[in-house]
């Protein structure tokens, strides 16, 4: 059997004629740019995330530089960061001029450690960008309070948690990305709701800033030929918004069934010493847009299971401050041992919505067959 770390294609196989004809009545249309379907998208998401607003844009990357943007931070302003994430989260902060601060993740869910915020912040300290890592909140209620404390905005980095709750200690369920001053996604084909291209949002429940993200993404302007401010120009084009409407009804069952692969994997993989499997928080749903174990003996396992025909990933193999392009430009204030460590342990196993049964046994046991055979 052929393995894929990620199948589009059977995924698509099966919304195949609605997606198909959504394309068709694009192409009719013709509206390319700014087609009907960009809004309906956006009105869509604003109702299954309730968030007032969303602004659709060209990728992920592109929502958070515009977020940032949007605060009005000068340059040597710094943005406090998780060590362990992608490039892109350093990267907005670093093209704007900006100080990226790291602070450690939690060894269990991976996201930023709170307890580390206030020995990092200084004077010039003026947002947090928490990030969502592998499909569940950061612990978002601390990191709140910690921004009220000193006045800081918050960016929610949730390119991989859309669909995943925030649970409040009064029991509310929040939508991950709808807490903060702005939240972010990505829209790139690998992610839990993704296009077949590039696409990104934004969402804020403030109107003003909704405008002012709405403005700088077009340019910079409110009226058009008229520029007000520096902007970009990032746009969703219409046929990737009319690809995500139909995804987006589509969600919560590939979220459900993300779920069950991973408690396969869980029941098939817990006694397994030498491995620690993925642990759900409890002020959070998961959303499992990777499930990433870690092992000491990472790189070894790694390859036994490509002899085997079953491909993983390292999502990521060095931390922000071990990255050429950040050494020097990002602020250290505390220890980052967690995100070092993590670097070289984790590995994600294949995760996606068409993961058969016997996929999951063939390689948990493919697992279970390298440390019995040591």
């Amino acid at each position: 059997m052929k393995i894929e770390m990620l199948d589009l294609k059977g995924q698509y196989i099966k919304i195949k004629e609605e997606i198909d004809l959504e394309i068709e009545n694009v192409l009719k249309e013709t509206q390319f740019i700014g087609g009907r379907q960009v809004s309906e998208f956006a009105t869509a998401l604003s109702e299954y995330l309730s968030s007032k607003f969303v602004v659709t844009c060209a990728n992920g990357t592109d929502a958070l530089q515009i977020a940032l943007m949007s605060l009005g931070l000068e340059r040597g302003d710094e943005v406090i960061i998780p060590a362990f994430t992608y490039a892109a989260t350093a990267e907005v902060v670093a093209l704007l001029g900006l100080t990226p601060v790291l602070v450690d993740v939690h060894p269990d869910n991976f996201n930023l450690d709170t307890s580390q915020i206030p020995q990092v912040i200084s004077e010039k300290t003026k947002a947090i960008m928490p990030v969502h890592l592998f499909g569940q909140s950061a612990e978002m209620a601390k990191v709140m309070e910690m921004a009220k404390r000193y006045g800081l905005k918050v960016i929610e980095d949730n390119a991989q948690a859309i669909g995943s709750k925030f649970l409040t200690d009064e029991g509310e369920r929040i939508n991950c990305g709808t807490i903060g001053d702005i939240g972010c996604t990505s829209f790139f084909p690998s992610k839990n709701l993704g296009c077949y291209g590039d696409g990104g949002a934004m969402f804020t429940q403030n109107q003003e800033i909704a405008e002012r993200l709405k403005m700088i993404a077009n340019h910079g302007q409110r009226i058009k030929y008229r520029h007000d401010v520096v902007g970009c120009n990032s746009r969703l084009d219409t046929i990737q918004a009319a690809i995500l409407k139909v995804k987006l009804s589509k969600l919560d069952e590939y979220s459900s069934s993300r779920n069950m692969a991973a408690k396969a994997y869980c029941e098939l993989l817990n006694g397994v010493e030498e491995i620690v499997i993925p642990k759900e928080m409890p002020y959070s749903t998961h959303v499992y847009h990777q499930f990433t174990i870690r092992c000491s003996r990472r790189d070894e396992l790694k390859e036994h299971l490509m002899r085997q025909g079953i491909p993983t990933m390292i999502y990521y193999p060095f931390p922000i401050h071990h990255q050429p392009a950040f050494a020097e430009r990002v602020a250290i204030r505390c220890d980052l041992a967690v995100a070092e460590r993590l670097s070289g342990e984790v590995l994600s196993l294949p995760m996606h919505t068409e993961l058969k049964s016997q996929v999951i046994k063939y390689i948990a046991d493919s697992i279970k067959n390298f440390f019995c055979r040591q």
